[in-house]
């Protein structure tokens, strides 16, 4: 009970960091906003005025800023871990994933309320697979707050390690620009695997490679990071 009572009082701890500063309130802010914006400006197409047409942008945009808290979070649990103790770490990566979760769903209302408001288009049924598609969003935006955290474990900077989680993204643009490389960076990548997710377009073959993209992406970097303890002390 003791254990368990130290690792809920750990991600309460980190929760509560990830809005402790003004910076850090910010960046939710701008993230939630990009959502906001994205949900607000997709229905003026009126062929994207269904579920899944305003949830790919909505989810997609906030997917960019996210990943930098989850630096700062690993930074502090990594801060907190210099013994080797990986408690701090564990519940700092369990306070990034409820993070993550929260935006998700949050883009998930967004996107709903967008629709709602929006004049009907010519979609047949706008709102097929609302829910499937709103909780597809949750592992897309695990996917990349652990691709932050695994960024901040592993660099010292966090100017270096927001770049990194950029790198996702960027091998996705440039294995799109050779067409033999399409089925790669669709199965390989978070933002290729995150978009038929949204659209509810996912085959068999890619939910199968789902957990392999995740281990490239997420869950490697972590591990790797937790196993060292962060990132190594100067000198």
């Amino acid at each position: 009970m003791a254990g368990d009572a130290g690792v809920v009082g750990g991600v309460r701890w980190a929760l509560g960091r990830a809005v402790d500063s003004r910076p850090r309130r910010w960046l939710l802010a701008i993230t939630l906003g990009l959502g906001a914006l994205a949900a607000a400006a997709v229905p003026a197409d009126p062929g994207l005025r269904s579920f899944a047409g305003i949830a790919g942008p909505v989810q997609q945009l906030m997917s960019v800023p996210l990943p930098f808290l989850g630096v700062l979070l690993a930074r502090d649990g990594a801060r907190l871990a210099r013994e080797r103790d990986p408690g701090p770490l564990r519940a700092v990566l369990a306070a990034a994933v409820l993070y993550a979760a929260a935006v998700a769903l949050a883009g998930a209302l967004f996107t709903a309320a967008a629709l709602a408001l929006a004049p009907p288009g010519p979609v047949a049924d706008p709102w097929r697979a609302a829910v499937a598609i709103g909780l597809a969003g949750v592992p897309g935006q695990v996917v990349a707050q652990l691709v932050g955290t695994g960024c901040g474990l592993l660099l010292r900077s966090p100017v270096a390690a927001c770049a990194a989680t950029l790198l996702p993204i960027g091998v996705w643009a440039l294995l799109g620009l050779a067409a033999p490389l399409h089925g790669v960076r669709d199965l390989l990548t978070p933002y290729g695997q995150l978009l038929p997710l949204l659209d509810g377009t996912a085959t068999a073959r890619a939910w199968a490679m789902w957990p392999v993209m995740a281990l490239l992406w997420a869950v490697g970097p972590n591990l790797v990071g937790a196993a060292r303890g962060g990132w190594p002390r100067r000198g």
